[in-house]
């Protein structure tokens, strides 16, 4: 009789040999491991054959540049009652599978749970500041099937999630950035991938982005104790202010290349 499918562990990749490897070696207490790849170039793929049950590959003819397809993909691939998505450069701790083990056996619910974050910059916890689309304290990756869809979007697609049920205590370790530089080329990817998606709709007056960058920055620097972390709170809040302006400009640009 083959074993019974209770726990999917989810991770979508694209390029990323330096990290994966850890961050499915963290997955090990799943009972299946599920792995979506976008056109890797890289030893990606056969890091993630070494741990994967099933790698679903993306090829020429299908919309895997699309988060959100890939990741709805990934989430219909699953066999689990209850699924955990984890990114490449994120791990679960030991204490984290424990509580997640335990949370899954014991609620009959359909759901969601949030878990929080740690992020690092470095060999840095920085505990303050992420706000808007430059980094979170929390995630929703827990959840059982139905209770999570992805939407259309390049980059940080909006998410659709049915009956929080609560938020477990053990955090995700996320390691967003190897240093500055790293945060400086991951705004550039970020800008690039969400200015395709605001070109193909009507852009917003810039005075109005405007007053929505100004807004991120406080969120990021006051509201969320940005201040707390010195330079590199402000650092946080100047980066969640400039995706929002920077990707609006680069739609101008967009649309008037393809206008």
């Amino acid at each position: 009789m083959a074993e019974e499918i209770f726990l999917s562990g989810l991770m979508v990749a694209h390029n990323e040999e330096e990290v994966i490897e850890e961050a499915l070696k963290s997955l090990h207490f799943c009972d299946e491991i599920i792995v979506v790849l976008d056109r890797c170039t890289d030893q990606t793929a056969s890091i993630a054959k070494k741990y994967a049950t099933k790698v679903v590959e993306g090829g020429a003819g299908d919309n895997f540049h699309i988060e959100g397809v890939r990741r709805n993909t990934g989430i219909e691939a699953c066999k689990g009652t209850w699924v955990l998505e984890l990114d490449a450069d994120e791990r679960i701790s030991p204490e984290l599978a424990t509580e997640i083990q335990k949370t899954v056996k014991t609620v009959g619910e359909k759901g969601y749970y949030l878990l929080p974050v740690h992020n690092y910059v470095g060999d840095r916890h920085v505990q303050y500041g992420w706000a808007g689309s430059f980094g979170t304290n929390s995630v929703a990756r827990l959840f059982t099937k139905g209770s999570k869809t992805w939407g259309d979007g390049l980059v940080h697609p909006k998410v659709e999630l049915h009956n929080r049920l609560g938020r477990l205590t053990k955090p995700i370790v996320h390691l967003v950035d190897k240093d500055i530089n790293d945060m400086i080329d991951r705004l550039k990817r970020y800008t690039d991938a969400r200015a395709l998606d605001m070109a193909s709709q009507p852009l917003p007056k810039f005075r109005t982005t405007v007053r929505k960058g100004l807004t991120r920055f406080y969120k990021s620097y006051l509201a969320r104790k940005g201040y707390k972390e010195g330079r590199m709170g402000f650092l946080l809040a100047l980066m969640a202010m400039l995706f929002v302006i920077l990707s609006h400009i680069k739609a101008e640009i967009e649309v008037k290349k393809n206008g």
